[in-house]
């Protein structure tokens, strides 16, 4: 009996079944090729998939959150919600897979573990649980969020406990009632999920690091109205939003603080509090590039939640004193009102670090006892999901080493020393910092497009230069250092990951970056080199 494993051939191996994977699927059929999508969870779905807390949703509104590429599409299906819930993009995007019928190009509960390019060949070996493949092109559409960060902290491996993560969620519906409940962290994830979790538990201890800007999402039912305008419209509202700085709804450039009576702006921001969400900064485009300007946005919200917290020590610990937009702005519900609350304790981490977890307690400024501890701490973002497999380039170059002085790559797209492989939204896009789905479209059409470019041109491989990448990078930091972004520490800049290089990744500027990457087509794919000799 022979022990030989069977490789299958492919022309395309996709990492992941989120939106960008499931695309890229479809886009890569319609263009020919046998393609395959590699996911370890048993459903598709992505970061919506393993984030199921109570209160998960998008902050960024449901009409915008949603695929471009057909019309029909978009105009047929109907969210319920201003701001869709988890299940709700779950659902969707399951109609999508089966739309398209793209099901049967998923193979699921198959996690990727290396990635290895043969130089003989020129093709990619891809091993995964279960099976092993070989194929021309390597595209992660792993996502940006998708590998929890877990702290060590000292006996949790004692905790007798539950212990849930907010990023890897139970699929069982969870119920608190009359239970102690602890989380660490106040990020996103923690944002939801508290109000939820305080309606429900006995006790709900929250343990602070740093606090957050939080605006309130005002979500509610569809408003079917605006649903039937904009869908009139659906085109060039899709195209009025991506040409604005952050490719969201509402965030134009039109004015400045700093030349604008205070009066008016605070009127403006009270008009972006009750309506924008994340759009608060709207209308004024030295917030990101001006302290001063920025402070009087960030003074703005302390204020609310000064106003809005009724003890002034637990308000005062809600305050952040870092730039607003510094990290990544946030939305809920009923998030500041939950302290009000007999029943919510905020425990400062800054003044009363975590000591220990034992079996039934957690220990900072004194012991509380505890039945369930969830961890909200974030996640290794933007390249966590691709140094957490091991793929090797030219040379047995292994990405990890490669990025072990901070990530480097050309548009997000392309890397040196590893051909034939391409990244949607990786570091060095917008990604983060703009409304993912036109992005993700964007990096997915680039590719196809680019793919069906080198089957026209009879070109075999492509790879960024160390040059082009080099350039792109130091150009991606030099605009995040014009804006008061780079003053704050976030995991937009790897700080929340204490051995994780730091450097800030995302690329600031939608309309800019769009005008780039064509330019980049427009010259024969600058910075790229093809068929390049060993």
């Amino acid at each position: 009996m022979s022990n030989t494993i069977e490789i299958k051939e492919f022309d395309a191996v996709i990492i992941g079944a989120g939106f960008a994977g499931i695309y890229q699927l479809l886009k890569l059929r319609r263009l020919g090729l046998n393609a395959v999508i590699l996911e370890k969870a048993d459903q598709v779905g992505g970061t919506w998939h393993w984030n199921r807390y109570p209160g998960a949703r998008c902050d960024i509104p449901s009409l915008e959150y949603s695929y471009q590429f057909d019309e029909n599409l978009q105009q047929e299906w109907n969210w319920t919600e201003k701001y869709s819930a988890q299940p709700e993009i779950l659902e969707y995007l399951n109609h999508v897979t089966d739309r398209f019928e793209l099901r049967d190009g998923i193979k699921f509960e198959e996690e990727v573990q290396t990635a290895k390019f043969n130089e003989d060949n020129l093709k990619w070996t891809v091993t995964t649980s279960k099976a092993k493949y070989q194929t021309k092109f390597c595209i992660f559409a792993t996502g940006c969020l998708s590998v929890p960060n877990k702290p060590n902290f000292e006996g949790i491996e004692n905790f007798d406990g539950e212990l849930l993560q907010t990023s890897n969620w139970p699929h069982e519906e969870q119920d608190f009632s009359g239970k102690k409940v602890a989380i660490i962290g106040t990020g996103s994830s923690a944002i939801q999920s508290i109000p939820i979790i305080a309606n429900q538990a006995e006790e709900l201890y929250v343990f602070q690091r740093t606090p957050n800007y939080s605006i309130p999402s005002n979500n509610g039912p569809m408003d079917k109205d605006i649903e039937k305008e904009i869908k009139s419209r659906y085109s060039e509202f899709r195209k009025e939003n991506y040409s604005n700085g952050f490719g969201i709804a509402g965030i134009s450039d039109e004015s400045l603080i700093s030349e604008t009576e205070l009066e008016e702006v605070h009127q403006q921001l009270e008009e972006n509090w009750q309506s924008a969400g994340l759009g608060f900064f709207g209308g004024y485009a030295d917030i990101p590039i001006d302290k001063d300007a920025n402070k009087v946005a960030a003074d703005f919200v302390r204020n609310k939640i000064k106003q809005i917290v009724k003890d002034p020590d637990t308000a005062s610990l809600l305050c952040p004193d870092y730039h607003i937009g510094g990290k990544r702005l946030c939305v809920d519900t009923g998030y500041f009102e939950t302290f009000n609350r007999e029943n919510v304790y905020l425990i400062d981490l800054n003044a009363n670090p975590i000591e220990k977890i034992s079996s039934n307690s957690i220990e900072a400024d004194k012991k509380y006892e505890i039945d369930t501890l969830i961890l909200a701490t974030g996640f290794d973002a933007m390249t966590g999901a691709l140094t957490n497999i091991d793929i090797s380039g030219r040379g047995n170059i292994k990405l990890k080493d490669q990025w072990e002085q901070g990530a480097k790559s050309y548009l997000g797209i392309g890397i040196s020393n590893f051909p034939n492989l391409f990244t949607v939204t990786g570091p060095g896009s917008p990604s983060v910092l703009s409304n993912m789905m036109p992005s993700i479209e964007q990096h997915v059409n680039w590719i196809t497009d680019c793919i069906d470019w080198m089957i026209q041109n009879d070109k075999a491989v492509i790879e960024s230069s160390e040059t082009a990448e080099e350039e792109w990078m130091a150009l991606v930091n030099e605009i995040a250092d014009m804006t008061v972004f780079t003053d704050t520490k976030s995991w937009y800049n790897g700080s929340n990951i204490e051995k994780k290089a730091k450097a800030f990744l995302p690329f600031i500027g939608v309309p800019v970056y769009t005008e780039m990457i064509e330019e980049v087509v427009n010259e024969g794919y600058k910075g790229f080199i093809f068929d390049r000799m060993n």
